[in-house]
């Protein structure tokens, strides 16, 4: 599939050049001329990555990606002409994956899209994961306590699978949506009824099972 990006700028001239080069070298490209249609653009999901210009013409690029931070860990390339350390510093540490200062070569916009969304690919999983007595065939989509079988709707499947893949570790809402519901935009209650189920099963099983936590204030974790 070709990778959508969201172009976020205000500029029409710079804006329709970065986006025929961006198709051009096979990407699908959402443009949005401020920070308004930018969040809404966000908000519908689907995006691979957006390059956002720190000038909008109704707020700032920084507020918009500090908006954005707060529930998603969306790749973000930062485009601007402030050249300043200290406004690459204000970005960087805001959570933009990537600075690029204006005016800059198209090519060079495509490497460094190219580069972030290659480190923001999930590492591939075992074929096998084992907790305690669960274990989750990952190439078969399946996952057995003890031996038995669970039946798990897909995205319940998924979520163990995550949870799984790193037992111990607490997983917020917000990114347990992100990576299996694809949008972090959606309701916490989501995760609470699928967590809710997949609680009810393990229970259900005869046998030591490992349990679903919930770390109040922070998120879920998995414990054998």
């Amino acid at each position: 599939m070709r990778p959508h990006l969201a172009l976020i700028e205000d500029d029409p001239d710079f804006a329709l050049m970065c986006r025929s080069y961006l198709e051009r070298a096979g990407f699908t490209v959402t443009w949005a001329m401020d920070a308004r249609a930018g969040k809404a653009t966000l908000y519908e999901g689907g995006i691979d990555l957006a390059v956002l210009d720190l000038g909008l013409p109704d707020g700032s690029g920084l507020e918009l990606l500090r908006a954005l931070r707060s529930t998603s860990r969306l790749p973000v390339i930062v485009v601007s002409g402030r050249a300043a350390e200290a406004d690459r510093v204000a970005g960087l540490e805001i959570g933009a994956d990537d600075y690029l200062v204006k005016p800059f070569s198209q090519r060079e916009l495509v490497a460094r899209i190219h580069a972030v969304l290659r480190r923001s690919q999930p590492q591939e999983l075992p074929s096998v994961l084992q907790v305690g007595a669960l274990r989750i065939d990952s190439a078969a989509r399946q996952a057995s306590v003890g031996g038995v079988l669970l039946t798990l709707r897909p995205k319940e499947y998924a979520l163990l699978e995550m949870l799984a893949a790193a037992p111990g570790r607490v997983f917020s809402a917000e990114q347990l949506l992100e990576r299996i519901w694809g949008s972090s935009w959606q309701q916490a209650a989501t995760v609470v009824e699928h967590v809710y189920r997949l609680r009810g099963k393990l229970a259900g099983l005869p046998g030591p099972a490992p349990r679903i936590t919930t770390v109040r204030g922070y998120g879920y974790r998995l414990d054998p």
